[in-house]
């Protein structure tokens, strides 16, 4: 790992105003380098926000291998993120923290000396209880106050914790991901907020001998203890101690990966991974310690993007995070929408699906609207791309609410990489800008097929994955670069400073019968922008094929206003099989076909989903993503149906007219 850098920093950083890459010393100054479609709102400035510098070292190698880094030094960063708990505490003690809706809808505030007062009393806790790297706590339930409390007392005595998503206890049939997780960690104690509603997960995968905490409705059969008793535990100078034996390679937690590619692994995150991401994103977006950020968030603390980067940026920057207790599904919108009402971030984190179902409550709400726009400095999103039409939305609204532009930002990062690596730090007009290596990251692009295979080294780089040795091994290449499986090509290739476009999954690409390689994620991507608002995304088909064929997962609630006499209730076959959502499919199959350029990227045939893909077999991940592979691996019969000579009458094909289709 490289070491830390002691180089003091200045704080002098301007607002985006020019068009130039600036001086090697000066802070980045450039506007959007692509060229965009041509609207009212494009005359509307970006709202001035600080960025950072953007700029990189670059060297090609005779084998094609580029190595690019900034020229910028990483600054020095704590040696454990509770440091700056400590700060805090001493220099804005009433601030709150984080706040969670109470059951009579008023807010719960936990300021930052409450929280260093319960977090040393739960840590002596944890030390009476002798727990460990070898007997972590492991959380099975949603984000709440006791749940950041029990995880950073954790980490302010040398106590992993590992958050486990919710939908292996509580979606899943079989809880077999969630006793392979549990069967890794061999924890020592488990915590679920609520004991009833985690009952048969408990049951099914924690063993007898394991004790259990709980908020409130201990489950039945099964002793447990509550949340306040830990609260209660006198503290003695044992924390104090165990925290000063907290070092930069200190495990803080561990991350199972969503399971895209098998069963989740653990990955290790030490102090000095959380410590130097968020000293690299301060450099990068020096917006966050301009003045306390204050952020409305839903995103799992079970991910990397809400449990490290969202709650790392908060408590690094003595900022204020309400936990939002919607999300973006039609039941929790309007939950959503509630507490934007009253709380206006200036820094708004959401994935794109939050943003899509967000626009009509803005677009229809004015007060929203002036709340929402009033402080927000930065829109991030993550996960997936933020399709156009959504971005434009977003963009016409800010126009017309407050006069100006708010910038979109995204980058790309990993679980593995705790999760900041690339950003582009300056504002872009669409999806898919990776940016550039941040401070303190060396990134390797390696040639891969007609492909840049993106690796990384740096202090926020994972040591490996928690017991699994053979596969740490195989994550890492002979000079201690992390293979992340993406690929990257630069926007413009005579310059590089100009930032990277994310370019798929390398695993996911293949070949048609033809020798022709097809590049699944940029495919996908022009497939569901074309097909927006009704795709949520498309399993791609043609390995060792003739030609590409698709399998569609529908939005099911923009599919269904194409049916609006259909009953509220109308489930996703209902849906998926009703002609008029068949027609549109044709229309736009039909376009697309028309639009590509060659075998590996016409899609010809089509069929959409009309059961949802599983959990259990691994078809979607907890966080939503698809599994590409699981998906035609398991639809086998659907793959052939959509290759036969005579396909069923649920295939929509290209090559037929629309008249023929319904």
């Amino acid at each position: 790992m490289p070491a830390r850098s002691a180089r003091s920093k200045s704080n002098g950083q301007t607002a985006h105003t020019a068009a130039a890459i600036p001086p090697p010393e000066g802070p980045q100054q450039r506007a959007t380098e692509q060229t965009r479609e041509e609207s009212p709102r494009m005359s509307h400035p970006h709202r001035q926000v600080n960025y950072g510098r953007a700029d990189t070292e670059f060297t090609r190698l005779p084998d094609g291998t580029i190595l690019m880094r900034s020229p910028e030094p990483l600054d020095a960063y704590p040696d454990k993120l509770t440091e700056r708990l400590l700060h805090w505490a001493r220099v804005a003690p009433e601030r709150i923290f984080m706040a969670q809706r109470a059951g009579d809808g008023s807010w719960r505030r936990l300021s930052y000396a409450d929280l260093l007062r319960n977090v040393r009393a739960v840590g002596q806790a944890l030390l009476d209880r002798g727990l460990s790297a070898d007997r972590p706590v492991a959380i099975l339930s949603d984000n709440d106050l006791e749940h950041v409390q029990l995880a950073l007392a954790a980490q302010y005595v040398g106590v992993p914790s590992a958050a486990i998503s919710p939908a292996y206890a509580l979606v899943s049939t079989d809880h077999a991901k969630l006793r392979h997780v549990l069967g890794l960690l061999k924890p020592g104690l488990v915590f679920a907020a609520d004991g009833t509603r985690y009952a048969a997960a408990i049951a099914a995968a924690v063993p007898a001998d394991v004790e259990v905490v709980v908020t409130a409705n201990p489950p039945d059969g099964r002793m447990t203890t509550t949340f306040e008793t830990l609260l209660a535990t006198a503290v003695t100078d044992a924390v104090e101690r165990a925290h000063a034996a907290v070092t930069p390679d200190t495990v803080a937690k561990f991350l199972f990966t969503s399971g895209s590619t098998g069963m989740p692994k653990g990955v290790i995150n030490t102090q000095r991974m959380l410590c130097s991401n968020q000293q690299m994103i301060a450099q990068s977006l020096p917006v966050f310690a301009e003045e306390p950020p204050v952020f409305i968030d839903w995103l799992p603390w079970n991910h990397t993007f809400g449990g490290n980067h969202n709650i790392g940026i908060t408590l690094y920057n003595g900022g204020s995070l309400y936990i939002d207790d919607g999300k973006p599904v039609p039941a929790l919108i309007e939950r959503t929408v509630r507490n934007l009402r009253e709380v206006a971030p200036t820094v708004y984190f959401n994935v794109p699906k939050g943003f899509e179902m967000l626009v009509p409550y803005l677009r229809d709400d004015r007060a929203l609207r002036e709340t929402f726009f009033s402080r927000l400095k930065m829109i991030f999103f993550s996960g997936a791309a933020l399709p156009q039409h959504v971005w434009t939305a977003m963009e016409d609204l800010a126009v017309e609410t407050i006069g100006m532009r708010i910038p979109i930002i995204s980058g790309l990062g990993a679980t593995e990489t705790a999760p900041f690596a690339l950003c582009a730090n300056w504002p872009v007009d669409r999806s898919g800008i990776i940016g550039l290596p941040v401070p303190g990251l060396d990134l390797k692009l390696v040639p891969n097929g007609q492909k840049l295979e993106v690796r990384v080294r740096g202090p926020n780089i994972t040591p490996g994955y928690w017991r699994m040795p053979e596969i740490s091994a195989k994550a890492f290449d002979e000079d201690g670069y992390y293979k992340m499986g993406d690929a990257a090509r630069f926007i413009d290739t005579d310059k590089p400073e100009k930032g990277l476009m994310f370019d798929g999954r390398i695993s996911e690409d293949f070949k048609l019968t033809s020798g022709t390689w097809v590049s699944v994620g940029p495919l996908r991507g022009r497939f569901i922008a074309h097909f927006a608002p009704f795709v949520r995304d498309v399993i791609i088909a043609g390995h060792d094929r003739d030609t590409l064929a698709g399998i569609v997962i529908v939005d099911l609630d923009n599919c269904r206003a194409l049916c609006p006499d259909l009953p509220a209730d109308a489930g996703l076959a209902q849906i998926a099989h009703d002609p008029r959502v068949r027609h549109r499919f044709a229309e736009l199959l039909g376009s697309f076909a028309q639009q590509a350029t060659g075998s590996s990227s016409r899609i010809e045939r089509i069929l959409l989903l009309d059961e949802p893909p599983s959990l259990d077999v691994g078809e979607v991940t907890d966080k939503g993503s698809i599994n590409q592979r699981a998906v035609l691996d398991h639809r086998a019969a659907l793959v052939a149906d959509l290759y036969a000579a005579q396909p069923s009458p649920r295939v929509i094909t290209a090559k037929v007219s629309i008249a023929h289709v319904a």
